[in-house]
């Protein structure tokens, strides 16, 4: 069999979807890591360590260069980041988008371990990815109010979780203990034992923003010889979300 008929018997077996994202809507792209809880346990403070949150966002960064995303949110081992309507990489095609992505923020995280030396052991790192998508922008700034929402919840769980674990409790005494419970609960609980929730830094509480910022930089004309302002762009690591209707207008600011 020549070649190119072999090939062309081949690739009638591969199943491709195909499926393509509509034009003009916003395309918003979410991943998770995978087993991420038994992962960190003993390499990261808990419940919330600073170079764990230093890693997500520099493999959050890396994907927002790669694929031009407009806006980028994480919180825990999630990030979600947001393509513009005029985004055409790959067809718009799901099964390239997921499995790109996925690819590109696992290489990046797993870089970012390997020079804070805290791969030994890993045998590997993974994100899963999915699709989002809406053509209208007030869907999009809620699909992030969703997520900062719950960047609060599970940060409150997290503090009241571990909170529980320092003080002596099992893994099941503590899970039991929070089963059901609601926010009010969980504050009185951390007062009792001395903290304030409202007092921990914002991104442990609603996340961390990361966008494009134009700023001014000195230069000189290369036709005069005089020194000049040139516009540059840069991205912005936002650890001091605002909250509510405030973020609403800071996400559509930026999507918009």
């Amino acid at each position: 069999m020549k070649s190119d008929d072999y090939e062309a018997c081949m690739r009638q077996f591969e199943w491709l979807g195909r499926v393509r994202v509509p034009p003009e809507c916003y395309i918003v792209l979410r991943l998770d890591g995978k087993g991420f809880s038994q992962f960190t346990y003993k390499r990261f403070e808990k419940p919330f360590d600073a170079r764990m949150s230093e890693m997500m966002v520099k493999a959050a960064t890396v994907l927002m260069k790669e694929f031009g995303a407009i806006y980028a949110f994480t919180e825990s081992d999630e990030m979600s980041l947001v393509l513009p309507p005029s985004f055409d990489l790959h067809d718009r095609e799901v099964e390239k988008l997921t499995s790109i992505s996925a690819g590109i923020v696992s290489s990046a995280f797993t870089f970012e371990l390997c020079k804070a030396e805290l791969a030994q052991g890993v045998d590997y790192v993974a994100f899963d990815s999915r699709v989002w998508c809406s053509e209208n922008t007030q869907r999009v700034v809620d699909y992030f109010r969703w997520r900062e929402a719950d960047a609060l919840r599970c940060g409150l769980n997290a503090w009241a979780y571990w909170t529980l674990r320092k003080s002596g409790k099992s893994e099941g005494q503590a899970t039991s203990a929070l089963n059901g419970k609601g926010s009010d609960f969980k504050n009185e609980l951390l007062f009792e034992r001395g903290m304030n929730f409202n007092d921990v830094p914002l991104w442990q509480k609603r996340g961390v923003g990361i966008y494009w910022e134009t700023f001014q930089k000195p230069a000189t004309n290369r036709l005069t010889g005089q020194p000049v302002l040139a516009e540059r762009r840069r991205l912005k690591v936002d650890r001091e979300l605002p909250a509510k209707d405030a973020y609403s207008e800071l996400v559509r600011r930026i999507i918009a």
